[in-house]
């Protein structure tokens, strides 16, 4: 008799699918029993379908959760404008022409074959070509990048590799899980290689604490955290992070048991929740919504052994499931009219808005931005220069060759993001800011030579980032984090190349906005609003 048990022994499925094809499957007898044959055009299918779908779309229960901290009495002014902003991203989103956020993410696919469905192999070539031909033919940005050498790489300018595990499990159908992990939250992902001294209460929650705050909002919260104790390994305990973050094992027992089998613990789920909400933190701009919910995962693990692991999914909140049964292709019913969740509001949400005409000299910016503190909110309208990772690094290389900062980083802010694809018809695509924090080695250099004066990205920075304003007169601007759609379409009125435009997306851009959102997080006196969250 075996001692064998599933370790993932999940409940019953009752997730809502739309069906989007009946062609490429069959049912043929083999060995006595029905075998279902799956065509490569029906793995491709729904995977461009799924890939599509979850840049455009979010799920029902996500929504509900934005819709509720606008009907919390406890939600900070800036919870609500964060929620309500994200809510009208969702709504422009829907239309499938501009993805909910500008990194439209790595693809990334977990199949659970049934042993009794047959294909001619293959398979992971066909769910890739599925993913190419969604990024092809949709407004998504193209983020892999190839290493032709340990420090050279190049765009792949199909947004493959995809990251594709396959299993078998269950009986007579092919079930998916389709995400789509952009580098921000893919990047707030840790593990702790914690000891088993630290299996108590107390000391948990001393580490669990210590790694929420590390989280930041760089990654666009309000988040869904996931947190795993145990594990048979390093890379099981992460594997299982990514996949409670997806809610994909919400119907785990929650007791666990002899057999070793993994399991939800809601009690502590429920604590870890609270202590989120009294962070302070909240939804990017002080408040109570720092989280949606909290999933709590215990697995088995070596005696010797304690992986502690935790990962967010973030206001991009994309996953979809997706199954081939003997019926046809399905996708999970995602929402396709996410304007019922948008409430009626009466004036302006978030206090008080100071607009900034960005089309003066600097010097004349830099005088009103040093009148308001910390936290103020603000409308910025006029020229902003776009350049990330890759533009920062020629820059430096030009600074360090002997050659001056240029102009255009003299002269206006600088804007950290690097956007989707631009629909015909449209100004830009989706472009929405990207994690101000990989820029930081980079301000005391540029400001010491009157560049990056007003910096505009998302999430915490650093110390040396709040030192280096405070000596050059320099301010960061935190934006909202999420909202890309909607930034394109109500926001940014012009965009131009201005150099590099063999980094892609990464190139120099110069781009013209007219009320685009933003707070003042660090300013010119050495003040920090995130310092006081403590996540400087």
């Amino acid at each position: 008799m075996t001692a064998y048990a599933p370790l993932f022994p999940l409940g019953k499925d009752e997730t809502p699918y739309r069906k989007i094809s009946d062609k490429g499957v069959r049912v043929e007898k083999f060995d006595g029993e029905d075998v279902l044959v799956v065509e490569s055009e029906a793995l491709r299918l729904l995977a461009e379908a799924a890939m599509a779908d979850i840049n455009h779309l979010l799920r029902p229960g996500h929504l509900a959760q934005l819709r509720k901290i606008l009907d919390d009495p406890e939600a900070t002014g800036n919870d609500k404008f964060v929620a309500f902003d994200l809510l009208k991203n969702a709504n422009i989103a829907s239309g499938g022409v501009l993805p909910m956020c500008q990194d439209t993410g790595t693809a990334i696919i977990l199949g659970k074959k049934g042993r009794r469905v047959f294909t001619k192999g293959g398979d992971e070539a066909a769910l890739s070509e599925g993913v190419k031909d969604a990024y092809e033919k949709k407004n998504l940005r193209y983020s892999q990048l190839a290493p032709l050498s340990m420090f050279e790489e190049k765009n792949t300018k199909t947004n493959l590799p995809a990251q594709i595990d396959i299993f078998e499990e269950g009986e007579d159908a092919y079930k998916f899980l389709f995400m789509a992990k952009g580098g921000g939250s893919a990047n707030k992902t840790y593990l702790v290689q914690g000891v088993p001294s630290m299996l108590t209460h107390d000391k948990l929650l001393e580490v669990l604490k210590k790694q929420i705050l590390a989280l930041g909002t760089a990654a666009c919260p309000p988040y869904h955290l996931a947190i795993v104790v145990g594990g048979l390994s390093a890379e099981l305990n992460l594997k299982t992070v990514k996949l409670a973050s997806a809610r994909y094992l919400d119907n785990l027992p929650t007791e666990g048991g002899e057999d070793g089998h993994a399991f939800r613990d809601l009690a502590l789920e429920a604590e870890i929740h609270k202590l989120t909400q009294d962070l302070g933190v909240g939804a990017q701009f002080g408040g109570k919504y720092f989280c949606h919910d909290v999933r709590v995962i215990r697995l088995p693990r070596h005696g010797a052994s304690l992986p502690i692991g935790i990962g967010v999914s973030c206001s991009a909140d994309r996953q979809a499931l997706g199954k081939i049964t003997r019926d046809g292709v399905f996708v999970e019913e995602l929402e396709h009219d996410p304007a019922k969740y948008l409430p009626h509001i009466d004036g302006e949400l978030g206090g008080e808005v100071v607009k900034i005409d960005l089309n003066q000299p600097m010097a004349d910016i830099l005088a009103t931005l040093t009148q308001y503190p910390v936290k103020t909110r603000l409308s910025l309208t006029g020229t902003i220069i776009v350049a990330r990772d890759l533009a920062h690094a020629k820059i430096r290389e030009r600074l360090e060759n002997g050659q001056p900062m240029p102009d255009y980083l003299k002269n206006h802010p600088v804007y950290y993001a690097g956007p989707a694809k631009t629909p015909a018809g449209y100004a830009s695509g989706s472009f929405g800011p990207t994690t101000a924090g990989r820029m930081d080695a980079y301000v005391d250099q540029f400001q010491a030579q009157g560049g990056s004066k007003i910096m505009l990205a998302k999430g915490n920075r650093s110390a040396a980032v709040t030192e280096a304003c405070k000596k050059h007169g320099g301010f960061y601007l935190g934006s909202i984090g999420g909202p890309a759609a909607r930034l394109a379409q109500d926001c940014i009125r012009k965009v131009e190349l201005l150099e590099y435009p063999e980094l892609g997306m990464e190139a120099i851009w110069k781009i013209e906005v007219e009320d685009f959102p933003a707070f003042i997080v660090v300013d010119d006196k050495g003040n920090d609003f995130f310092k006081e969250l403590n996540l400087s």
